[in-house]
């Protein structure tokens, strides 16, 4: 979990630094004045999927699968209510500024969801039965 950690918080950083830079050169026009609200909702939504899963591995091994399938639909689902959210609060009326925050959104979604793809089949070894893997 350490190791989780220490690379994801890595990737935060880099992240949001590259929106930081992304924001200070193009502004609103390429990032969306709500992709902050993005960034540190899939930053959160992240860490408890990430939490599930642990708890879920740790209760029974053999759950593996079913708990990380499980929080790849709870992320799904999740995303999915926070676009439905931003354009029922307003957000489709925007005009330009809706393709903003969807391309936004989207770039956030796939970011993190590769992260922790990444973090899953990095460590995919200690899932594995004994006899399988050759070096």
């Amino acid at each position: 979990m350490k190791a989780f950690l220490r690379s994801y918080f890595l990737f935060c950083l880099l992240t949001g630094f590259a929106l930081y830079a992304l924001h200070s050169q193009f502004g609103p026009r390429i990032i969306h004045p709500f992709t902050p609200y993005t960034f540190a909702f899939f930053a959160v939504l992240t860490l408890l999927t990430y939490w599930v899963t642990a708890k879920l591995v740790q209760a029974n091994a053999q759950n593996f699968m079913v708990a990380y399938l499980g929080s790849m639909v709870a992320r799904l689902l999740l995303s999915l209510t926070l676009v439905l959210v931003y354009l029922f609060i307003g957000g489709g009326r925007e005009g330009d500024g809706q393709w903003a925050f969807l391309g936004s959104f989207f770039i956030l979604y796939f970011l993190f969801a590769g992260f922790e793809v990444w973090a899953v089949l990095s460590n995919l070894r200690p899932f594995s039965k004994p006899g399988e893997i050759t070096k």
